[in-house]
């Protein structure tokens, strides 16, 4: 069908009931590009029409080399998704009858650069994904204003954000030499025995807790010379900076100057960042994962015995189970748990861990006996269990002396400047005792976990898939509210909405014999090969996310039944 044909269905159905609109579900021409209609709301006060406009690359124009390697092609397709939305918030915000009538939007990205399936940039095509609120009067089909939206509004959003001649070229090569330089930089650190780099001049803070920007007038970040390392990037050549060895890192230093602001531009150095977020050349190893306590959680069958023995009362903890975790036994289940599913890096913060579980100084033990303690806490077992696992960690400690002497490196903030503080450090250590006695044994490597499919229900009422994303760190798994707001390298509710698709799909690949990390693996190197959309229905709706943050989602479905594989069931 043709734009004409558009106008007049759109004109025959003006003033009646809004589910009228249900016709216009298929494909339209319009002019070289094509609309199609996916899904029509049935109420202008229910989520808004999924919608996608493509057109030939003949005509969108994006050169090759701009989309001529996976890296680039995700930067593009980034920064095209950027300037859909802020053209759609230019040109259609509403105000065009009841509900979301008049809105043209995407999810809005945020600071990270990440694979979105909200737009696809190929040899073929250009392609945007989107919804869009059908206007009406009431509950009636405001026919006129859905005329503009649809031949008006659109095509220049569109004009803005999918035609290469509305952008200018250095914009595009700048976003794109910032992804590359950023995964060259990620790419070098193991060959060069690090697990995360900061570079030279980088703006760590943010604006506030729920403005992730930069905060202006910053002080810049500077590397302490005994740690300083140059790295080379294809597009900014020679970059120095902080390199953060493997082992066990220390950041410490006096309240607010800067300890916890280093410790999150790790924690999201796992991601791009786009131009100007400060961060840009701040990368840490792929698989780094931020854990911390978490007070009421379910665990189901995790082997948490090298950090508790058994418990009053007898119970075991090298299958530990329960409904409501303590501060020390949920920060030991999310500790194994970023093991098992193949963590390199654990990042902690003093601040957000369960106090008992991380040390138990001299005048504690000889108060309670260790046979009266199961708790073997994470200062005596973090290097058992770096050595075992080939874990390194990158620690905040503000309060506890207790790690000086096992670090590998001791870095301290003072009004967001950084210091090596290593040798002073163990001289301290050395001339100031603390008189504890380590608690010293084995570590018990993480336990292949194995999900058992029937345990787990996605249903809801009529519908056999009954999935939602309430807010970035809330999805609804048929009719079970899970809570990730413990997970805090989830950073866009697109990635929650994968997640909890990917849900659905490791739920349905649950055999009885497949652990949860093959699982996970087994769903990255889907969506790897064959895109986010194999994750369900065509949507711009997701983005990527690891395998960490999927078997993170699963483990707290509080139905969960699992066997370890490596006993009996």
């Amino acid at each position: 069908m043709t734009a004409r044909d558009l106008v007049s269905e759109i004109r025959r159905m003006d003033g009646k009931g809004y589910r009228s609109y249900k016709d216009l579900k298929g494909e339209f021409t319009i002019g070289e590009a094509v609309l199609f209609i996916d899904h029509v709301q049935g109420d202008p006060f229910a989520a808004p029409s999924r919608m996608r406009l493509r057109i030939p690359q003949s005509v969108a124009g994006f050169p090759g080399w701009s989309y001529d390697t996976k890296t680039r092609e995700v930067a593009l397709r980034d920064l095209v998704a950027r300037r859909f939305w802020e053209s759609g918030r230019r040109h259609a915000r509403g105000g065009m009858g009841s509900g979301g009538s008049g809105r043209v939007s995407i999810p809005r990205p945020g600071q990270e650069v990440l694979e979105r399936s909200s737009v696809v940039v190929n040899k073929a095509f250009a392609e945007v994904r989107f919804t869009a609120g059908l206007p009406a009067n009431g509950r009636k089909v405001a026919g006129e204003n859905a005329i503009r939206l649809l031949t008006e509004f659109l095509p220049s959003i569109v004009e803005e954000s999918l035609l290469y001649s509305s952008y200018k070229e250095k914009l595009v090569q700048r976003h794109l030499h910032c992804v590359e330089d950023a995964q060259a930089l990620r790419m070098a650190l193991v060959s060069k025995g690090l697990v995360a780099f900061i570079a030279d001049g980088s703006s760590l803070p943010r604006r506030s807790g729920v403005d992730p920007g930069p905060l202006r007038d910053a002080v810049p970040f500077r590397s302490p010379p005994s740690l300083r390392v140059s790295i080379e990037t294809p597009n900014s050549g020679l970059v120095t900076g902080m390199g953060v060895p493997q082992g066990l890192t220390l950041i410490v230093g006096g309240g607010y100057h800067g300890k916890s602001t280093l410790l999150d531009a790790i924690k999201h150095g796992v991601y791009d960042h786009i131009p100007g977020d400060g961060r840009e050349l701040t990368v840490t190893v792929p698989d780094a994962v931020k854990v911390r306590s978490e007070d009421g959680r379910r665990v189901e069958r995790v082997d948490i015995s090298s950090f508790i023995g058994h418990l009053p009362g007898g119970a075991v903890t090298e299958e530990f189970c329960t409904d409501n975790a303590s501060g020390s036994t949920s920060q030991a289940t999310n500790v194994m748990e970023a093991l098992e599913t193949g963590a390199s890096l654990l990042l902690i913060d003093e601040d957000s861990s369960a106090s008992n579980f991380m040390t138990r100084d001299r005048r504690m033990q000889a108060l309670v006996s260790k046979d009266n303690e199961p708790i073997r806490p994470f200062v005596d077992r973090v290097r058992p269990m770096m050595d075992s696992q080939g874990c390194s960690c990158v620690l905040v400690v503000g309060g506890s002396g207790d790690f000086l002497e096992i670090a590998d490196t001791v870095v301290m903030m003072s009004s967001y400047l950084a210091s090596d503080v290593t040798a002073e450090a163990k001289d301290i250590a050395a001339s100031l005792p603390s008189g504890r006695e380590a608690e010293v044994c084995g570590f018990q490597p993480p336990a292949d976990r194995v999900p058992l499919s029937k345990s787990l229900d996605p249903s809801r009422g009529s519908k056999d898939i009954g999935v939602s994303v309430k807010d970035v760190h809330h999805v609804v798994f048929g009719r079970e509210d899970v809570e990730l707001s413990s997970l805090e390298q989830l950073v866009d509710i697109s990635q929650t909405r994968a997640v909890a698709d990917a849900m659905v799909v490791a739920w349905r690949m649950m055999d009885g014999e497949t652990s949860m990390r093959e699982l996970a693996e087994k769903v990255i190197e889907l969506i790897s090969d064959k895109s986010l959309d194999r994750l369900g229905e065509v949507n711009g709706e997701r983005a990527t996310f690891r395998p960490h943050e999927l078997v993170a989602a699963l483990n707290r479905l509080r139905t969960i039944v699992v066997y370890q594989r490596s006993r009996s069931r």
